[in-house]
């Protein structure tokens, strides 16, 4: 799996953790490791795992709360092609 490959195949090859996490993300972003755990009703330690999975997939970015620094954000960093012809 290469970077230059599209965010569609990236994402197939992940596990089913991160493919849910991903998904949330999606739909929800910006989150906090423990928002996610708290949506999904996946551990923290499932949810850091996938998160780690994901950003080496380049799907994910995280970036520092403005609210609370202590606290890192996660969004998707590539959008997934839905359009099937």
């Amino acid at each position: 799996m290469a970077d230059d490959d599209p965010p569609d195949r990236r994402l197939a090859e992940a596990s089913p953790s991160a493919k849910f996490v991903f998904f949330v993300l999606e739909r929800e972003a910006p989150m906090t490791t423990a928002q996610i755990a708290d949506r999904t009703r996946l551990s923290p330690r499932t949810v850091r795992n996938a998160l780690s999975r994901l950003d080496g997939r380049n799907l994910v970015r995280e970036r520092p709360s403005f609210r609370d620094a202590r606290k890192t954000l996660y969004e998707p960093s590539a959008t997934l092609d839905t359009t099937h012809e």
